[in-house]
């Protein structure tokens, strides 16, 4: 079973108004609301590919609440570690460059997804999680940031479960970057599997190098870090050394939102399918058996980045492209 621990926010997504220019003005933008966040896409991508899966975060009332808790359960997303929060829901304002990629404006002050108070972390804790994922703005944004960390230092420590962690930096969120900067460094080291993005790592550490900061990483806790590139190779790093460079499918790509995350479900869906649920058989994975789950990950994302918004592919339609 895959417990995903984290935010859940509204994506508000540019879509063609259809409008009439006026005085040869375009139309305003016009927006759909699509469901994300970085813990729910995960879920959602880890269900779609046939995983059992809980997903732990306080939804906020209204609409939006609603429209976040049915995503998931049409997704098969066990929604019971859902909690109801009084506090709002999350939105983020998308914009679209020419090449699909996304870029992010937050609207999360006072949001459901940081409150987290230890109670409630351990009421909501699913039994039989055998693979646990944190991230992004939940895992560095206090007050409940602290309390994720020590959840998941307790389950590293009693081995009974995968730490995952993917520190999705939102710039604009931060407002102290050197603490910011250290959450991140204790749970990178804390956790077994460990993603993170050329982007994430440039605010992390400007101008690193990306085959050392990977080797450094794995060096110092993780047995697997995963560091993406966009379109260009991904690298994998070991702690006996070990890199991987690994290159993603090419696809038309429609956008980039949840590419990121459903590279990460795609990891875990392999991790379970092959029996890869404590950290002594990650690290007694062959590099032959791990680029091979590395390319299967890779592919869900790429078949992600198909289609508008955080929308990841079916197990049918990941097996059909898979062949």
């Amino acid at each position: 079973m895959i417990t995903v621990c984290g935010e859940l926010v509204i994506d508000l997504i540019p879509v063609p108004s259809g409008d009439t220019p006026v005085d040869d003005a375009p139309g305003p933008p016009t927006y759909a609301a699509f469901p994300g966040g970085n813990a729910l896409n995960v879920a959602v991508a880890a269900a779609r590919l046939g995983n059992v899966v809980h997903l732990m975060s306080r939804v906020g009332p209204g609409p939006f609440g609603v429209l976040l808790r049915d995503h998931a359960a049409r997704a098969g997303v066990a929604t019971d570690a859902m909690l109801a929060a009084p506090e709002p829901v999350s939105l983020a304002v998308v914009e679209l460059a020419t090449d699909g990629s996304a870029s992010y404006s937050f609207h999360t002050r006072g949001a459901a997804d940081w409150q987290w108070t230890p109670a409630e972390l351990e009421q909501a804790w699913p039994a039989g999680t055998r693979i646990v994922h944190v991230g992004s703005i939940s895992s560095w944004t206090p007050p409940g940031s602290r309390h994720i960390a020590d959840l998941v230092r307790r389950v590293r420590a009693d081995g009974s479960a995968l730490v995952s962690f993917d520190p999705n930096v939102r710039a604009g969120l931060v407002e102290d970057p050197d603490a910011v900067r250290a959450q991140v460094d204790d749970l990178r080291r804390t956790a077994d599997v460990v993603k993170v993005s050329s982007e994430d790592l440039e605010w992390l550490e400007p101008g690193a190098d990306l085959d050392e900061a990977a080797a450094r990483w794995a060096a110092e806790g993780p047995a697997l870090v995963v560091l993406t590139d966009g379109g260009e190779p991904l690298r994998a790093a070991r702690p006996d050394g070990t890199l991987l460079r690994r290159q993603p499918p090419r696809v038309t790509v429609v956008d980039t939102v949840g590419a990121g995350d459903s590279l990460a479900a795609g990891l875990f869906s392999g991790l379970v399918r092959t029996g890869t649920l404590s950290r002594a058989a990650l690290l007694d994975l062959t590099d032959d058996d791990l680029a091979a789950l590395l390319d299967d990950a890779a592919l869900v994302a790429a078949l992600a980045c198909t289609r508008a918004g955080a929308n990841p592919p079916t197990r049918a339609e990941f097996e059909a492209a898979r062949g």
